[in-house]
């Protein structure tokens, strides 16, 4: 397993100290009569077990719950429920869960930015016409690797891999729509690095406006652009956003065919990204500018 019992602990107890404060806000805009009963385990254990899930080596959510979370770790969750119950409460700690990692987890600003979208497919191609579950709800993509069935994430992260800003949009929308959202990037800062798919005149006129300088690499049919050594660099970096979306979707599973309804989906993608903002080590680049004594002649 990644996680220790310190790791359980740091989760644990940023997950507690959020949830409190979330019911403390959001209780007196409930309507109508308060439950009698309150659920045996607290939003706080639900999301913590979810998010271990993703940072252990078990690729069915089942056996993990059954097999270890009720076997070994039953003097941490001695209020564990069954595991019908416990499908149940997952789909009550989404928005707690969403919330706690748009305040607590991610990171911050550094002025060198990277952005791309990965498919997230619920289904094989080949089983596209018989999903019902995301019927109505996930479109038909294609990325480099093909055409696929499903939604995208589209991702900013900074030079220490760190997650920035997150959306889960449908396979069918462009890569530069997201970036049309000020509050997609309101947060972001300096330079951000795209690939070809982000090419847009409109697009970089607007983000520059802001203070966000968008640079991306040219296409076959256009003309070459004058671009900075640094930016040059730093453009070919831009693979480590690539690992990024590896990480998520090799270790973090965020990414598998197994959901059996919309909210499951929600929850095992928003578990996923809090588990890899909890990884020690993230791919970073190490980016140091050296003062230069050359003579510059004009």
């Amino acid at each position: 397993m990644r996680f220790t019992e310190d790791k359980v602990t740091e989760i644990f107890y940023l997950a507690d100290e959020f949830s409190l404060e979330f019911l403390k806000t959001t209780e007196r805009f409930l309507i109508g009569e308060k439950p009698k009963k309150k659920p045996k385990m607290s939003y706080s254990e639900v999301m913590t077990i979810l998010v271990l899930f993703h940072l252990g080596s078990f690729r069915n959510f089942k056996h993990f719950y059954q097999g270890y979370v009720q076997r070994h770790m039953l003097d941490i969750f001695p209020q564990s429920v069954s595991y019908n119950r416990f499908v149940e409460l997952t789909t009550q700690v989404c928005l707690p869960m969403t919330l706690f990692l748009k305040t607590c987890c991610l990171g911050q600003s550094t002025g060198i930015s990277f952005i791309d979208s990965t498919p997230l497919r619920v289904c094989k191609t080949k089983r596209i016409k018989r999903n019902k579950v995301f019927k109505g709800l996930a479109t038909t993509g294609k990325s480099t690797m093909g055409w696929f069935y499903g939604f995208k994430l589209h991702l900013i992260i900074n030079d220490k891999g760190e997650i920035l800003n997150f959306v889960i949009t449908q396979a069918n929308v462009d890569d530069r729509q997201p970036l049309k959202n000020r509050s997609f990037v309101e947060k972001v800062h300096g330079k951000l690095y795209a690939d070809k798919g982000y090419v847009g005149k409109e697009l970089s006129e607007m983000l520059f406006a802001d203070g966000l300088h968008l640079i991306t690499s040219i296409r076959n049919n256009m003309k070459n652009t004058l671009l900075e050594l640094k930016d040059k660099i730093l453009l070919r970096k831009r693979s480590v956003i690539e690992t990024v979306n590896d990480e998520l979707k090799n270790l973090c599973q965020i990414e598998h065919s197994r959901h059996r309804s919309f909210n499951n989906f929600i929850a095992n993608t928003i578990a996923a990204l809090i588990a890899y903002c909890f990884f020690p080590k993230k791919p970073a680049i190490k980016y140091q500018p050296v003062a230069s004594k050359q003579i510059t002649i004009f």
